[in-house]
């Protein structure tokens, strides 16, 4: 009895011994493993013989399986191989001393004896015949091997590769760095060389679509395979293949995430916990967000969402809806890959002819019209957009418009920009304007174009979680874009009266070169046609809102020999101190603290206190003067004072063009080192001196033979043979800008859509549009869509 005890003992610790060694770790092993495709070939198994369950607990805590039932892959793990000589094994690939990181050891890195074979990685006590093996790491196709690289070479002085596996993780070093590089290329071979895994369930997704038309086969498939049904239990492993390794080498990691294996087994219990939630939008968020960081796990939760939407114990509760809530969610963000949509919708189908008139019926029809018109999202749907998909609803939509107007839409999640600005032509009554118009992101400060196919809840997404700019808020605005015709536009129409606000909110930028003189009438009429006539009781709106902040300062940097009526806009002071040594960091910027110098800044404070009394002395003349010229329009209307407004605006030979700052390239000096406007209008590309109102130069468009992106800030135009470079932040709108006049001129002489195109900036690549040399010109568009 002893010596049967004593056997039984070292049985029982060499066992132990073995999976500590393959497996490394102590909690649960995966409960559903990989299998190859060969080894389930050659089994002789059928679709229906694919039997799983979720692993049970014993009264120890260790899973119910015993070593026969550990599959094959997971056997030859265990076989112990250091039986054999090291020179008798005719698989040996590579072989060599390399050191190893070893984990809880006051000696960060030991030297092994590392062999390479076509199925594992193995590490020996030493060179010797016989010597012991110590581990393995079995190859798959999802192992991955990081290559040296020079950051860890300057920080130990080795160069290092790892390999991840699917229990271990072996980080190895060298000194020289043509071994590192030898290993991590055989390893890497011996990889590539591994067929395809393949996880149960995608198996089993591929026999219910072989037997889809067959029900009975289908039930059959679902009844002996607790994989593919709801589940309160946890999930082990995820339930499609992923590749071993950090994260950081494989996927986005800026959010600190853990491995996509171990992200698929949180997001499984974070769908868990939507049955007990009390709020389920953050949860549902989440789950949104983790996908469209990480994409390879979309398909990873389609698969789960369809999991637990199938066999439930008590498909009518509200628990369980919460399942068919995120679906619906997921189905308005991401489409899935080709196999998984495939299973999605048999699924879908089968749910509704198991419960017809239900409320799962009537999520799986609008889920299955959803996937019709799904694109991937670039932003996860805001906390209103996920309560109105729960619902099954649409979302309302403001859509501003010039002067104080706006509409109200219904939307949905696929709804684009094109859509909308359709719409807001037929409200308006705008479908017969020759003119052009788009949406736009906006508040006081600043506006971007927005591109045709954009979705427009990922535009209200990003304007929701935008700060306020100075009390600014952010809107969706619907404008004018191209000006063709400014003449054919009837002063009682709304397009009128967009041009008028749209021509002042240039002037208040400082985008229209006019005298200070023309500026003060502007302002007058401005008052005239929003107000009305004078009235001591009347609101009067500040002066930033009539006339250009900037002209204010220019008449403090004005020298007193230049009369204040003929300064240009935006030009600098002729004579005197240059601007940066009258005024140090600014007209309006304070100076820093500086503990050595207590009286010098004393003095800035005091001439800022000063500068800004001066400001507003200087706001308060100009004030009175537009408020007496105002006093001089009584009588006008607003039809008049509007028409009055534009004349004034017309007299500009540039009227009618957008202007972008841009640095031009100077040949000579070999930089871009002058600061000049391009305009760009809808017969020509023109530039001029900033607050100048003459043009420099005009390239109509039929002598343009191509432009485009030249790098990430250089936008580059070819005109016969000059070639002109302009640095400028704004490549993403000139370009959408020219190729929306472009379209516009092939669409009126028979050429085009009915619609003008935008393209969008995440389109445009390095690259020109090359026109040929016609007396019509014509564009060769990138990838756009139409607004």
């Amino acid at each position: 009895m002893p010596v049967q005890g004593f056997c039984w003992f070292l049985c029982c610790r060499q066992g132990f011994n073995l999976l500590r060694r393959d497996y490394g770790e102590k909690e649960e092993e995966e409960s559903f493993e990989l299998r190859n495709k060969e080894d389930l070939t050659c089994n002789g198994r059928g679709p229906l013989e694919v039997t799983l369950s979720q692993p049970t607990r014993t009264a120890n805590g260790t899973n119910g399986h015993s070593l026969s039932e550990v599959p094959d892959e997971m056997k030859s793990l265990i076989i112990e191989k250091s039986k054999m000589g090291l020179e008798e094994d005719p698989e040996l690939l590579v072989k060599g001393w390399l050191f190893r990181e070893v984990r809880g050891s006051w000696i960060k890195q030991q030297c092994y004896w590392f062999v390479l074979s076509q199925d594992s990685l193995d590490y020996y006590s030493s060179s010797e015949r016989g010597a012991r093996r110590l581990g393995t790491l079995v190859l798959t196709n999802l192992c991955s091997v990081i290559w040296p690289d020079k950051q860890t070479f300057k920080e130990t002085g080795y160069w290092s590769i790892t390999v991840y596996g699917r229990k271990h993780c072996y980080k190895l070093y060298t000194k020289h760095f043509n071994e590192a590089v030898h290993w991590a290329c055989a390893v890497q071979k011996v990889i590539d060389t591994k067929a395809p895994v393949e996880t149960p369930t995608q198996l089993l997704i591929r026999d219910i679509e072989e037997n889809k038309f067959n029900p009975e086969v289908v039930d059959n498939i679902y009844q002996h395979n607790p994989i593919l049904k709801h589940t309160q239990s946890p999930l082990y492993a995820p339930l499609l293949p992923f590749p071993y390794g950090s994260l950081e080498h494989t996927y986005h990691s800026g959010k600190g995430y853990s491995t996509v294996r171990e992200e698929a087994v949180k997001l499984f219990n974070c769908l868990q916990q939507l049955e007990s939630a009390r709020d389920p939008v953050p949860l549902i968020q989440g789950v949104l967000q983790t996908c469209l960081d990480l994409r390879p796990l979309r398909d990873e939760v389609y698969c789960q969402l369809v999991k637990q939407t199938s066999c439930t114990p008590q498909p009518h509760t509200a628990a369980h809806l919460r399942y068919w809530q995120l679906l619906t969610c997921m189905s308005c963000t991401f489409l899935p890959g080709p196999g998984v949509l495939k299973y999605l919708r048999f699924h879908l189908k089968r749910i509704q002819s198991q419960f017809p008139d239900s409320e799962m019926d009537n999520y799986a029809s609008f889920i299955g019209e959803a996937l019709e018109k799904t694109r991937c999202r670039e932003c996860v749907p805001s906390w209103e957009e996920i309560q109105v998909l729960m619902g099954r609803q649409e979302m309302l939509c403001t859509v501003h418009y010039p002067g104080p107007g706006s509409c109200q839409l219904h939307i949905s999640s696929h709804t684009t920009a094109n859509e909308v600005v359709r719409r807001m032509l037929e409200k308006l009554g705008l479908k017969e304007s020759r003119n052009t118009f788009s949406l736009f992101e906006q508040n006081a400060h600043w506006e971007r174009a927005v591109g045709g196919s954009t979705i427009i809840a990922d535009i209200l997404t990003s304007l929701s979680a935008k700060e306020p700019d100075s009390g600014s808020q952010w809107r969706l605005c619907f404008k004018l874009y191209c000006l063709l015709d400014a003449d054919a536009i009837s002063v009682d129409s709304i397009e009128y009266l967009f041009l008028f606000e749209q021509c002042h909110e240039m002037v208040v930028r400082g985008q229209l070169p006019a005298c200070e003189e023309d500026l003060q009438t502007l302002a007058a009429l401005r008052l005239q046609s929003v107000i009305g006539d004078f009235s001591t009781h009347s609101p009067c709106p500040p002066l930033d809102e009539l006339f250009p902040s900037h002209m204010v300062e220019a008449r403090l940097l004005m020298p007193p020999c230049a009369p204040p009526a003929l300064l240009p806009a935006t030009q600098p002071p002729a004579q005197g101190c240059p601007p940066s040594q009258r005024f140090p960091g600014g007209l309006l910027g304070g100076a820093l603290w500086n503990h050595t110098a207590t009286a010098a800044h004393k003095q800035k404070v005091e001439q800022d206190l000063r500068l800004r009394s001066r400001l507003k002395e200087e706001a308060a003349a100009i004030m009175s003067i537009v408020v007496e010229a105002w006093k001089g329009l009584a009588g006008y209307s607003r039809r008049d004072s509007m028409a009055a407004y534009l004349t004034i605006a017309r007299q500009w030979s540039g009227f009618g063009c957008t202007l972008y700052e841009v640095d031009f390239y100077i040949s000579s000096t070999g930089s871009f080192s002058q600061k000049l406007w391009l305009g760009v209008a809808a017969t020509c590309v023109s530039l001029y001196r900033q607050g100048e109102a003459e043009a420099l130069e005009s390239f109509p468009y039929g002598q343009i033979c191509s432009y485009g992106v030249s790098d990430s800030n250089t936008f580059k135009i070819t005109a016969g043979d000059r070639d002109l470079l302009f640095e400028t932040t704004k490549l993403t709108e000139i370009m959408q800008l020219m190729n929306a006049y472009f379209s516009a001129i092939r669409r009126q002489r028979g050429r085009g859509d009915d619609v003008v195109s935008i393209t969008e900036g995440t389109a445009i690549e390095v690259g020109f549009h090359h026109l040929p040399p016609t007396p019509t010109p014509t564009l060769l568009e990138l990838p756009s869509h139409p607004v």
